[in-house]
């Protein structure tokens, strides 16, 4: 059918900015996401540092519906997950390049899903070397871990 889109790189339009707390418990970003839907409960989102046309893939988000996320276990959930709907109470997350009343409506739709971020190219390096991180959102909280 004419219209139908060509490739899976088709349809990466919506763009969210957003922090994350890295690996290391240091804060990295804005993050830029470009996301789309590829089913009615889960969103994908390539990320880069920056929106310079040849800024390099770092990661990958996958917004995923609570009622999916939420049959994980919780250990597993606090490790890799995080809240949007927290995430986005923060006022750090940013829905760019639409209308206000359209990026409420994102950004709701959004509230619904928890977030799971894989790293791929960490920062400073000359290529991405194989190793994976997974950065969380900023205030996310892991019951019963403490830093100190």
């Amino acid at each position: 059918m004419a219209g139908d889109p060509t490739s899976p790189a088709v349809g990466y339009d919506i763009h969210v900015q957003a922090p994350h707390m890295m690996a290391d418990g240091t804060p990295g970003g804005p993050f830029h996401h470009y996301c789309k839907g590829i089913s009615d409960k889960i969103l994908q989102c390539l990320l880069f540092e920056s929106t310079d046309p040849k800024a390099p893939l770092v990661g990958v988000e996958y917004f995923v519906a609570k009622d999916l996320t939420r049959k994980l276990p919780a250990i597993q959930w606090h490790r890799h997950f995080h809240d949007h709907k927290v995430e986005i109470a923060t006022g750090r997350v940013q829905v760019l390049d639409m209308a206000p009343d359209q990026a409420a409506k994102v950004a709701e739709a959004a509230a619904g899903t928890d977030g799971v971020i894989y790293h791929l190219w960490q920062h400073g390096q000359e290529f991405p070397d194989g190793s994976v991180s997974f950065p969380q959102s900023l205030g996310h909280k892991f019951p019963g871990y403490s830093d100190k």
